[in-house]
């Protein structure tokens, strides 16, 4: 075995032995591993799997730019998860309480959605588009049940493990979503392949039924009723409480500028590969085993570098890294085709990604009041993800008019502004200082 390959599988094997270690002692969280796979299935299917299937049905470049903006669910879902706690279950599965009875609700229609939209293949474009936006819709609303029932349910002590086994099902979720249903694709045929990926959402009823509704709250104060005081009690004193602080338009600025670059380069990746004359094969590929490995290893890297050097130093330096290992899609256009390049590109560029969140999000999480942690936690990681899901959409558009080489550069520039800021951020407001 090449001694990188062995690197690979070394490190492989020890992710393995730590998540069953840390998870092996509570059923729970080896359900809440499960939950991470069924939440991280959908995922793919309206994002990377989609486009690389609509690239193949000859459908612009336009329009598939404009396909970022079906993720617009997973960074509005605060708006809507209200609901989810104000509202019985209907259909009479309250009587299996509320997280799980709305899981029960949101489980078969993701996998049934998930069946219409494979079929949806030979029908118009737009249908396609619908299901997928329906899809990415039930999704995240299945994220805000998960997470409801994953803060219930674990005492403050085992939230860690929680997150760290729902995030490992999520990642090999994503796998199989993504690299593996694409590669399905090839002898199942794409109804096929999305077929079987709604078989194993389906998987979510048992998983549900499996696990036990969480102890119900305490009574809560009243509040005063009326939708302008509920919205004033949930949206606006977290956000009065945030905007307060000294420097908070700068801090936001950042937040919203930090994926830019990569909001970009990221949604035009399928089209660009097939471009470069990669089939789906190499794609899956290069984008399964050998990313996941790479992007679970710059998550413990980014941690590592956060307590070795200081948050600001660790923001500076994955930042700059990150923005720099863009250059690889520049030197990935001009290499006719290269298998090699396109492995060296997409390992680099998610280790380096992941490199750089381990930092953001750490950032992100010191922003939050204690009094407010749920709700500015979700509006500043939907800030956080709306560059993906708006300006995204016309990478198409600019792609189609520079060519390859000159719009990553471009999109490497695009990093450029949330890096000034931060660093106006971390020289005025830094973090050790909130």
């Amino acid at each position: 075995m090449p001694p990188a390959a062995a690197a690979l599988a070394s490190a492989l094997r020890a992710a393995l032995a730590a998540i069953r270690v840390a998870i092996l002692p509570d059923r729970r969280l080896w359900l809440m591993v499960g939950f991470g796979f069924v939440g991280g299935l959908p995922l793919a299917l309206s994002g990377f799997t989609l486009r690389q299937w609509l690239t193949e049905r000859q459908i612009s470049l336009g329009a598939i730019g404009l396909t970022a903006n079906i993720g617009l669910a997973y960074t509005l879902k605060f708006l809507w998860a209200p609901l989810l706690d104000q509202m019985a279950p209907p259909f009479g599965l309250a009587r299996f309480g509320r997280r799980r009875g709305w899981l029960l609700v949101l489980q078969p229609a993701l996998a049934g959605m998930v069946a219409v939209l494979g079929l949806s293949g030979g029908g118009p474009l737009w249908g396609t588009l619908s299901a997928a936006a329906l899809v990415a819709f039930l999704s995240a609303t299945q994220d805000i049940a998960i997470d409801a029932w994953r803060i219930e349910t674990f005492p403050q002590r085992l939230q860690g493990a929680a997150l760290a086994g729902y995030v490992w099902g999520y990642r090999v979720a994503m796998l199989v979503s993504g690299a593996g249903a694409i590669a399905a694709a090839g002898w199942l045929g794409w109804s096929g392949s999305f077929l079987a990926v709604a078989a194993l959402l389906a998987l979510g009823i048992p998983l549900t039924l499996a696990a036990a509704e969480p102890a119900a709250p305490p009574p809560r104060p009243p509040v005063a009723s009326g939708l302008a005081a509920r919205a004033r009690t949930a949206v606006l004193e977290p956000l009065r409480e945030f905007l307060g602080r000294s420097g908070s338009a700068a801090i936001l600025a950042y937040v919203a500028l930090f994926n830019l670059g990569e909001a970009m380069a990221g949604v035009m990746l399928a089209p660009f590969y097939r471009s470069l004359g990669f089939d789906r094969a190499a794609v899956a590929a290069a984008t399964g085993v050998p990313s996941l490995i790479c992007t679970m290893a710059g998550i413990a890297a980014g941690g590592w570098l956060v307590a070795r050097i200081g948050l600001a130093q660790a923001l500076i330096s994955t930042g700059l890294t990150q923005m720099a290992a863009m250059a690889m899609y520049v030197w990935l256009a001009y290499s006719h085709g290269d298998h090699t390049v396109l492995f060296a590109t997409v390992m680099t560029e998610a280790f380096v990604q992941a490199l750089a969140t381990a930092s953001f999000v750490t950032y992100l999480s010191g922003l939050c009041s204690v009094a407010f942690t749920a709700t500015q936690y979700a509006l500043l990681t939907s800030l956080a993800a709306l560059a993906s899901h708006t300006i995204g959409g016309f990478s198409g558009f600019l792609a189609e008019a520079v060519g390859w080489p000159v719009f990553y550069l471009l999109a490497m520039g695009g990093a450029v502004p949330g890096m000034l800021v931060m660093l106006v951020i971390l020289r005025r407001f830094p973090p050790a200082a909130r």
